[in-house]
């Protein structure tokens, strides 16, 4: 919002207070001002003067020599090359010696001929020159007849004004006019606010309006208010200098005495208005409605518009006429032979006008205001002040009454303020004269309803204040936030610190990227068809269903990251980045309801993804592509990282969307036994081809398991400083019998002395039984306080094969 320091003055005193130490008040009270603008560019030395009399230049045929009078006692000779410079003309005129924007104005002889100044144009000026009406925006500026002639170009087109630019939160609509901004500027200075009074200045002739038009509303949940005057016998022309000028201020082009008091009065009350030709409304009534279905309108900007059954119109007797809240229409604009007009004023809901305009694309001064909701009071005010500028302004004739339909005014909200909650809240020692004396700035009445409460009635203009919290930070912004006490802290403090998860999140972040992991970010919501194609960590749940999707493609909450994951690598394989080493760590939702009553689960999972080749191929080196082991070898890796290697079991499994043979589930053994943690394999060849990957392995795991079986502090073990010992066995046990069983009873039953066992050899063929495999087993042993020696060694290497026999039915291989 631009504010006019030299309109703002109409209705508060600034005197004795510069445009920046106005700003520095305005914002330090809470409202933001960007800038200050001075509308004057740096000229000096520009009058008004009338140009007696124009002949052609004796040698030039585009150049003009003019006669003008600029007050200065003799008539000046001016060269102009303007096409629209005419005799009788009032024009502004550059003496010698005046400064424009980058220019200097000396006497000069333009071919031969004395100049003794310059015509200028509103660019010259510094003028926004497209803010000017269109015949203007070419050539000289032409003044109004009858202008004064002498006077100072820059009192007359307001052009020492300053220009406060308001950067306003969406909860101070109020300051989005200029009366608006008086009451704000006139408690931040503590001084009287005049505002104008258009009821005592309106002159109405006989003849009621309601003899000429009718309105109604369809349904007041769209459109609580609405009011009309009737105007008879108007002028269209231009409008007076003083309003074109506050109007550029502002930022709007002005068009003609009746659209400009329009824009005039949305600016200072802060209620968009619309004039309509009467003699074009069909019908005589005016009704709020919603569009009917296929309805079409041309709005001003020529734009044919069509409408959709939620969007608000006002209509005549036969066809919508304007969108209500944001344009009006082509067929019923003002025009230069308009002669009667109906005035429009109304309170519509600004969400109906919100929808509307956002979903046209058509955003105006108009529908800026109504989506942040008008004062319902403002409606009756500015529709009586617009009317008395109109008859002013444009000749008009306002007929008796005003034509209107439903709520009148609205209603102001009382609240109660407890002074010793607002010095509790501030940390301030207030008295409740003081108080009284900072709502008395505001024009919020207010009184005593017990002891340390006040009632304070606040006006509807301030829709922002609700609670009694709202009006202790309207105290507080007056007070002055600087003049607050500052109050040191009391009470234990505590360190931040990263929460358990946090910190392990971030260590397995760091972990999985040092390891040549790339962290991804997936989306959060996925297709429905992709919420079913990895269903194991579902347990018989459902997808969670969105209320409002953007699309069917993202309509439901993830179950699984893996789709997510696949849909990243096949956009990267597709532009040629086929080797991929992806992570991701996120949540994925679940729910067991078809309607949701209650918050969804929501569980933290770890996804990992290989696919193409470990190693870049070299003249030296072939490609190696990625396989199961190097999948297992990243989760084993973190296991170790978090000290749960001797609990996590590898079972062979065939779950949904993986490879029958070539996947597995992953086992945490804790307190309560073995919980599924995951699953881990190669994607099913099928979806492979349906997503055009190659070999691609995926893992997912469920972090909360591991979040609740890691110690918070790793936990480092003495360098030994005795040897090791090591012994291999080769043991041949049935083809089905799984590598880690052999591993988990070793460690089961190898007591304090055995240290690690691993699986470096896996032989089936020759001269093996079919059904028969070899492997081949290292085991270390170690005491920690002495040499172990071999009988000690043997003792507990013969149990293990002892065991191996009885359990597995494994034959020690010679």
């Amino acid at each position: 919002m631009k504010v006019s320091t030299g309109w703002l003055a109409d209705y508060t005193s600034i005197e004795g207070v510069t445009a920046e130490k106005l700003a520095e008040k305005i914002t330090a009270a809470g409202i933001e001002i960007d800038g200050v603008e001075r509308r004057n560019k740096g000229i000096s030395g520009i009058v008004t003067g009338y140009v007696k009399s124009k002949e052609k230049h004796p040698d030039a045929d585009k150049l003009n020599v003019c006669i003008v009078d600029a007050g200065q006692g003799e008539d000046l000779q001016i060269v102009c090359g303007a096409k629209n410079v005419a005799a009788g003309q009032t024009v502004p005129v550059a003496l010698v010696g005046a400064k424009l924007p980058g220019l200097d104005i000396k006497k000069a002889k333009l071919r031969g001929v004395l100049s003794q100044g310059m015509i200028c144009s509103a660019k010259e000026l510094g003028l926004n020159d497209k803010l000017l009406p269109k015949e203007q925006q070419e050539g000289i500026l032409v003044l109004p007849e009858g202008t004064e002639i002498g006077q100072d170009i820059s009192k007359l087109l307001g052009l020492d004004d300053e220009i406060l630019e308001f950067d306003l939160t969406p909860n101070r609509s109020d300051c989005l006019s200029m009366i608006g901004a008086a009451y704000e500027v006139s408690a931040i200075l503590g001084r009287d606010i005049k505002l104008p009074d258009p009821a005592s200045e309106m002159i109405e002739i006989s003849g009621a309006a309601a003899q000429s038009i009718s309105v109604k509303i369809e349904n007041e949940k769209h459109c609580s208010h609405y009011a009309v005057r009737y105007i008879s016998g108007v002028k269209p022309a231009a409008s007076p200098l003083w309003i074109q000028n506050r109007l550029m201020a502002a930022g709007i082009r002005p068009i003609n005495n009746i659209v400009d008091i329009t824009n005039y009065v949305m600016l200072e009350y802060g209620q968009p208005l619309h004039a309509f030709d009467a003699d074009k409304i069909e019908g005589g009534e005016l009704g709020v409605r919603l569009a009917h279905e296929g309805e079409v309108l041309t709005t001003l900007d020529g734009q044919e518009r069509k409408l959709e059954p939620h969007m608000l119109v006002i209509a005549d007797g036969a066809k919508a006429v304007a969108l209500a809240g944001v344009m009006g229409g082509q067929d019923t604009e003002v025009t230069a032979e308009t002669v009667n007009l109906v005035l429009e004023s109304a309170k519509f809901d600004g969400g109906t006008v919100r929808k509307t305009s956002r979903q046209l694309g058509l955003r105006s001064e108009a529908s800026l205001r109504f989506e942040k909701e008008v004062d319902p009071n403002a409606v009756i005010p500015a529709l009586n002040r617009a009317a008395v500028l109109i008859a002013r302004y444009a000749g008009g004739s306002v007929h008796e009454g005003i034509v209107q339909a439903g709520t009148v005014a609205g209603e102001e909200k009382v609240l109660t303020l407890s002074l010793e909650k607002l010095n509790r809240y501030l940390g301030t020692d207030l008295s409740l004269l003081e108080v009284k004396t900072l709502f008395g700035r505001l024009h919020f009445k207010c009184g005593d309803t017990a002891q340390g409460l006040i009632e304070v009635q606040v006006p509807t203009r301030r829709g922002d204040i609700s609670y009694d919290v709202d009006l202790i930070e309207e105290i507080a912004r007056l007070y002055g936030y600087d003049n607050i006490p500052t109050t040191l802290i009391e009470g234990v403090t505590t360190p931040g610190a990263l929460t358990h998860k946090q910190s392990l999140r971030r260590e397995l972040r760091r972990l999985l990227s040092h390891g040549g992991y790339q962290e991804v970010m997936g989306y959060s919501f996925i297709q429905p068809k992709q919420s079913k194609m990895f269903p194991e960590l579902s347990e018989g749940s459902q997808a969670v269903k969105l209320a409002m999707p953007m699309s069917e493609e993202r309509s439901v909450l993830r179950t699984s990251l893996l789709p997510q994951l696949l849909d990243i690598a096949s956009y990267n394989t597709n532009r040629r980045q086929s080797d991929l080493a992806l992570f991701e760590i996120g949540n994925v939702f679940f729910t067991d309801e078809e309607q949701l009553t209650r918050q969804p689960r929501e569980l933290p999972v770890l996804g990992l993804l290989l696919s193409g080749s470990l190693t870049v191929k070299q003249w030296n080196v072939s490609a190696q592509p990625v396989d199961f082991f190097d999948l297992k070898g990243a989760l084993e890796s973190v296991f170790a990282y978090l000290g749960l290697t001797d609990r996590i079991i590898y079972e062979g499994d065939s779950p949904e969307g993986y490879h029958p043979g070539r996947s597995a589930s992953v086992y945490l053994v804790g307190d309560e036994g073995r919980v599924k943690i995951g699953t881990m394999g190669q994607l099913h060849p099928e979806l492979q081809r349906e997503l055009d990957l190659v070999d691609t392995y995926v893992a997912e795991i469920l972090l909360q398991p591991l979040y609740d079986n890691t110690q918070s502090r790793l936990q480092y073990n003495e360098l030994p400083r005795f040897p090791g010992m090591e012994r291999d066995i080769a043991v041949v046990v049935d083809s089905t019998v799984p590598a880690g069983d052999l591993l988990a009873s070793i460690r089961a039953n190898g007591g304090t002395l055995l240290q690690s066992v691993q699986v470096f050899d896996v032989y089936t063929g020759g001269k093996l039984e079919s059904g028969k495999k070899s492997i081949a087993i290292s085991l270390l042993y170690r005491h920690g306080e002495h040499t172990l020696t071999d009988e000690e060694v043997g003792e507990v290497h013969d149990k293990l094969l002892s065991v191996l026999q009885q359990t597995f039915g494994a034959e020690l291989r010679k």
